[in-house]
């Protein structure tokens, strides 16, 4: 019984076809860390700090919805007697551009552990479910972040006019379509792009994905031309 190898020309092709269904699986994308000054008008009077804000959205499932999550790296508030365990609540909204428009809410968990007097207050991490309103690239940037606690409340709105965390290209459920902008730094067509390591822990499981489609194509291809050689 004879075996056949792969030929070159077969073993090129796999590897073009290969490449092009990275291309179309993965949204363009573009994520980074923008350092956000929040001020804050506080029970005890204004304050201000800059927190790094990391912008993050995975895909739900097979549709076309994303969980986006804001993650803050620093404290931008404090109060001046210990909060305890449970007694923060924390939410935002993130300001939409691009091919859709308007904002989208946020919120996460109230504080796991006791916050110290005069210390900065850890902001957990905030989620929400974003559903595109129209097709084309989509950015997402931090807007107000409002902190219920004790019965107060501290409204904080960055004043440094941040610019988005995170661009990505999307498609709406009816394929709605609007006119598309480009934003700094996200060129049309790119390949997923983060910042730190922080910013990669969502977009990383999109990653792997694509090149799991990419390893199968490749495998695909190759039985195939073994088969018809035979």
């Amino acid at each position: 019984m004879s075996t056949h190898k792969p030929r070159p020309a077969a073993l090129a092709l796999a590897a073009a076809l290969a490449g092009s269904v990275v291309l179309t699986t993965a949204p363009a994308a573009h994520a980074r860390v923008v350092d956000v000054k929040y001020d804050c008008q506080t029970p005890i009077g204004p304050k201000s700090a800059v927190s790094p804000i990391d912008i993050t959205a995975v895909r739900t499932g097979s549709g076309n919805s994303y969980t986006v999550t804001m993650t803050f790296q620093k404290g931008v508030s404090s109060s001046p007697i210990e909060l305890g365990k449970g007694a923060m609540r924390p939410r935002a909204v993130i300001r939409l551009g691009g091919a859709d428009s308007g904002t989208l809410a946020v919120s996460g968990p109230p504080n796991a552990v006791a916050a110290p007097a005069n210390t900065p207050i850890k902001i957990s991490d905030l989620s929400g479910t974003y559903t595109p309103k129209h097709s084309g690239k989509v950015t997402f940037t931090a807007g107000v972040l409002t902190i219920e606690a004790m019965m107060t409340t501290t409204t904080c709105t960055p004043g440094n006019g941040p610019g988005p965390s995170l661009s990505l290209d999307v498609t709406a459920a009816g394929g709605g379509t609007a006119p598309q902008t480009t934003t700094s730094g996200a060129d049309p067509g790119t390949l997923p792009q983060t910042g730190p390591a922080d910013s990669a822990l969502a977009l990383g499981t999109l990653g792997g994905t694509v090149l799991l489609a990419g390893a199968a194509g490749v495998l695909w291809l190759t039985r195939r031309g073994q088969r018809s050689g035979a």
